[in-house]
């Protein structure tokens, strides 16, 4: 992206200048102390010259990497206005719930030799969502934030999502290329179920086949199996990330509201970047 090579480019110079700005004050402050500034008056005001032309520079500097950032001012329609409003609404509940997580790995367990009730252990770590947009991209809408613990983070915007890392790595996807499916997962949970989550039924920490307790285990003890929501992003492009939450209910309402206004998107064009 032009603009971001600028305008890192720009914060470089800004530095330099603002070092050469602290030099010169330095040296103004040093020429005092050691008295010669007193008596040769030309080296105080090539110092003060020198001094306000890097103050400017500083002033210019900034203005221009202010003004290099993208700007997006988008305008809806009724229609479309009314569906993003239900995507942004959504993801402001979905944000809510007790607890999300980022799932980060899963393997395969056999199930009949741990006596479990689980055939996948997933690795979990728990994150945030909220509004956070960039500041290389000014908007009259905030990104939806997802936080990514693999990867690349994602920033919804109402006509692309940016998958952002840093100011040298990241990446522009249209809505329309972007696949968000939210589904129901039975989940067996040993930590603390969340407030907002429901107990499907109960299961034992060791089990048989046939989900009775194996009673060869003396401490043997029920496990809850919790509903949560699971979304899963992906793209054809070799995008694959999922997340859980506590809130099945926001998670559904999420997913449904995504596949409406990308719908809407696709039909108007709106997400081709």
């Amino acid at each position: 992206m032009v603009a971001q090579r600028q305008k890192t480019e720009l914060e470089t110079d800004l530095k330099k200048i603002k070092k050469a700005l602290t030099f010169s004050k330095t040296k103004k402050i040093v020429s005092y102390i050691l008295i010669y500034g007193f008596i040769d008056k030309k080296v105080i005001q090539t110092i003060n010259q020198d001094i306000i032309a890097q103050k400017e520079a500083i002033i210019e500097t900034q203005i221009v990497i202010d003004n290099s950032a993208i700007n997006i001012d988008v305008q809806f329609d009724d229609l479309t206005k009314r569906k993003y409003d239900r995507f942004y609404n959504a993801f402001k509940n979905l944000s809510k719930s007790h607890r999300i997580w980022d799932i980060t790995g899963a393997h395969f367990q056999d199930r009949v030799a741990a006596r479990s009730n689980a055939s996948t252990l997933v690795n979990r770590r728990e994150i945030k969502l909220g509004l956070k947009s960039l500041p290389i991209i000014k908007s009259n809408y905030e990104a939806l934030y997802f936080q990514n613990i693999n990867g690349a983070d994602f920033y919804f915007y109402p006509t692309f999502v940016m998958m952002f890392t840093n100011n040298q790595n990241f990446a522009i996807i249209g809505i329309d290329e972007l696949n968000l499916i939210s589904t129901s997962v039975s989940f067996t949970e040993t930590s603390s179920v969340p407030r907002d989550s429901k107990i499907i039924r109960k299961t034992w920490a060791k089990v048989n086949k046939n989900g009775t307790p194996d009673k060869r285990f003396k401490n043997n003890y029920q496990i809850p199996v919790v509903q949560y929501g699971r979304i899963n992003l992906s793209t054809s492009t070799g995008v694959n990330e999922e997340y859980q939450m506590s809130n099945y209910e926001f998670t559904q309402e999420f997913g449904d509201a995504f596949k409406e206004y990308k719908i809407l998107c696709k039909s108007i064009g709106t997400s081709s970047y």
